[in-house]
């Protein structure tokens, strides 16, 4: 946490020194295109959102793999753009890896995503954003099944390339809609000045509460090729995010 919290402070950095070498190149250009004031945060979010893994399971334990554990745990890094009242967030996450062994064969399952969120200022108060949002998400889940009697039981590099094996990566791609409101608090840092611009900095601390609909259910794959009468419940769930990162607001003086 402490290595991505650092990567965030310097990417936040760059970009405001990239701001603020743009206005100094030309000023005339810098009155054209900064007609309000620029601010936002990179973030870094935790979300609990349910997945349910019983079909799967069932079927994983019909071939001799003990059923997966939880994965609903998903960490996502984020950006925040705030224009005026309107609130846009972008980001991409990932669950840690759940895995099963039995008998030489261990499965091992993620999901990965990315999503874009827009939503509407309702607060006044400089100190803290309270706004609704709704969004789009993409995702995919993943199943990897190594099976290891196969791949271990020869040293022969030519007879280990026909080796028969049930080795194998399994993915599934969703669309998904998000609908909630997000809050977050704004930790004033000290701010900069630097000729006729003032950069305001902040840690902002957050939750987001939603509902994701799985709207779209794609199929099972192996590599290009489509596969039936594999698991699809769709999995619609309530999420709770928390977050933290480095905000800015960037302004004329």
């Amino acid at each position: 946490m402490k290595k991505l919290l650092t990567i965030l402070f310097i990417a936040a950095g760059l970009f405001e020194t990239n701001l603020v070498k743009a206005q100094k190149v030309d000023t005339i250009n810098t009155d054209k295109w900064f007609k309000h004031d620029i601010a936002g945060a990179a973030l870094i979010q935790v979300t609990y959102r349910k997945t349910n893994l019983n079909q799967l399971n069932t079927i994983l334990n019909r071939n001799g793999i003990p059923s997966l554990g939880n994965n609903s745990i998903w960490i996502n890094a984020s950006m925040t753009h705030v224009i005026k009242k309107v609130v846009l967030e972008d980001g991409i996450g990932f669950t840690p890896i759940t895995s099963a062994e039995a008998n030489g064969l261990k499965a091992r399952y993620n999901q990965y995503q990315a999503f874009f969120r827009a939503g509407y200022n309702v607060s006044n108060n400089p100190d803290f954003r309270l706004f609704p949002f709704a969004g789009i998400n993409f995702n995919a889940a993943v199943l990897n099944i190594r099976d290891n009697n196969r791949i271990q039981n020869t040293n022969d590099f030519s007879t280990e390339l026909l080796n028969s094996t049930s080795s194998k990566t399994f993915y599934q791609p969703n669309f998904g809609i998000d609908l909630g409101a997000g809050f977050d608090y704004l930790i004033k840092l000290r701010s900069k000045q630097i000729n006729d611009v003032e950069i305001q900095r902040n840690i902002p601390i957050g939750v987001r509460l939603g509902y994701y609909i799985n709207a779209s259910q794609g199929d099972w794959k192996v590599d290009d090729h489509s596969l039936q009468n594999g698991p699809d419940k769709k999995n619609s769930a309530f999420f709770v995010s928390l977050n933290i990162g480095l905000g800015y607001k960037i302004r004329k003086r």
